[in-house]
């Protein structure tokens, strides 16, 4: 049975018209950091004020959970994609912006750690666009530093990866992407819709696909403790993998 599931959310996006138009304003998006979930076999042979997790951006704590000396959660919550752009700067379509995505062992224990990235288009109400493609929100990823995609469980809005390393407590990752990018081809997807005909002369409005639209990122980490870290992790993740000799790496099965 799974328990102590912990998660928590801020939600950062950018609302913005395409085809070099301004950024509209902006609205709130969405990031998560979860810590471990633990069956009652590894409930009891981990403390779990021992585990905590925070998600950085560009070296900044963005999201974190701990326990604090009295066994109580500690929390800190911010805007992913907060300072994207500069205070007078316009956003550009295709260009790259820093946005370096990197996981802390804030907790005493040593972790292995999962990190799920989902990308997608809403509209001003928060309701999911299912027709305008995630491809073109481009999160760089990083998979040459210890990373490794979960191909199957990979889809085209989610990707899960792993940390293969052991990951000390009070250390970080490396990142696991660098830049963000949104293809400028979205400026190219249009139609055409008659608005009004008088005396054989046509008014014809333009329509951009992606007009109105928010670009939205959610990332969710989670941690599972080292001891009996193969059982551990298909309990916590349902996944199998093969823990090395000296406990200190992990490779999908």
């Amino acid at each position: 049975m799974k328990k102590k599931k912990k998660s928590f959310s801020v939600k950062p996006v950018f609302l913005f018209a395409v085809a070099g138009f301004l950024i509209l304003g902006s609205t709130v998006g969405s990031t998560r950091a979860a810590l471990t979930y633990y069956s009652e076999n590894y409930a009891v042979q981990a403390e779990v004020s021992k585990i905590g997790i925070s998600l950085l951006e560009n070296g900044e704590i963005i999201s974190k959970r701990d326990y604090d000396k009295d066994n109580q959660w500690m929390e800190e919550h911010g805007e992913l994609l907060k300072n994207l752009v500069g205070k007078d700067e316009k956003f550009a379509l295709g260009k790259a912006y820093d946005e370096a995505l990197t996981v802390q062992n804030s907790g005493s224990i040593d972790t292995f750690v999962r990190v799920i990235l989902t990308k997608s288009w809403t509209d001003a109400d928060g309701n999911k666009n299912t027709r305008l493609s995630p491809d073109l929100i481009d999160l760089n990823l990083l998979t040459d530093n210890g990373w490794v995609i979960d191909e199957s469980a990979t889809t085209r809005e989610r990707t899960v990866l792993y940390y293969t390393r052991l990951l000390p407590a009070g250390e970080r990752t490396p990142a696991i992407s660098d830049t963000l990018t949104v293809d400028p081809s979205i400026g190219t997807k249009v139609k055409e819709q008659v608005v009004s005909e008088e005396e054989g002369k046509k008014t014809i409005k333009t329509i951009y696909e992606y007009d109105g639209y928010h670009f939205t990122i959610d990332a969710e980490a989670d941690a599972v403790q080292t001891h009996n870290a193969q059982d551990a992790i298909k309990s916590a993740w349902g996944i199998d993998v093969t823990v090395s000799e000296d406990g200190n790496s992990i490779s999908l099965q």
